[in-house]
């Protein structure tokens, strides 16, 4: 049928470019206008590969009105393409509380890849001491758990969110927000992130796990640079 996605065995080209990264760096674009005046616009990201080349734009969609009365607890549609234009990842994250003081509420975040095609979700866990989250592939069922530290504010420390088995007993991957700059002379101190797993993981789950990162970037970070 026209339109139709295309089946799981016949993976989008872009799945083909994912599968062979093992290093996947996210670096904020800050706007003039926002860096001038502190107008805070909607936010633009380069995704890059470990060579700092850039492999993807994801633009920030949301409601202005949600964005300056909501900021952190924001819902938004994250939008990733491809150097072609092509929408190739989507990222929806409805409103919801932010609050460990509310464990109904916690945080939930659907991936899509491509557009239309659920690849997996991002499902807070409530805990008193750390964030925790849960990877879940299109089914919902659980495949890997994420777990911060104690203290997200690490004095401009990079800070890691390690990526573990369902167990929590091996680390195969992390999440990490780099203050000093990963790359020499590319980041500036913006929302940069890099996500390490291993090179032969689900392709769909390392598109989750970019969900993942913008998720923990809004919850932890985004105004951890106000008043720099």
């Amino acid at each position: 049928t026209t339109g139709s996605p295309r089946p799981i065995q016949d993976p989008p080209s872009f799945f083909i470019f994912l599968k062979q990264l093992d290093q996947i760096i996210i670096h904020q674009q800050v706007e003039l206008l926002e860096a001038i005046l502190g107008t805070e616009t909607s936010s633009k990201y380069e995704i890059k590969n470990h060579l700092g080349q850039r492999v993807y734009f994801a633009v920030e969609e949301n409601d202005c009105f949600d964005r300056k009365l909501c900021s952190p607890l924001r819902s938004f549609t994250i939008r990733i393409a491809d150097s072609t234009g092509r929408e190739v990842i989507r990222v929806i994250r409805p409103l919801r509380c932010n609050s460990c003081c509310f464990p109904c509420f916690l945080q939930e975040l659907e991936v899509q890849s491509p557009p239309g095609t659920i690849a997996g979700y991002v499902v807070q866990n409530w805990d008193p001491f750390l964030p925790k989250f849960t990877i879940q592939n299109e089914s919902k069922e659980d495949v890997l758990k994420i777990i911060g530290p104690c203290a997200t504010c690490g004095c401009f420390d990079d800070v890691d969110f390690e990526v573990k088995a369902l167990s929590e007993m091996t680390t195969i991957g992390k999440i990490s927000k780099y203050w000093s700059g990963f790359v020499n002379n590319v980041f500036t101190n913006t929302a940069n992130f890099g996500i390490q797993v291993p090179v032969d993981l689900d392709v769909r789950i390392k598109a989750v796990l970019i969900g993942a990162c913008f998720l923990i970037d809004l919850m932890f970070f985004e105004n951890s640079l106000d008043g720099l």
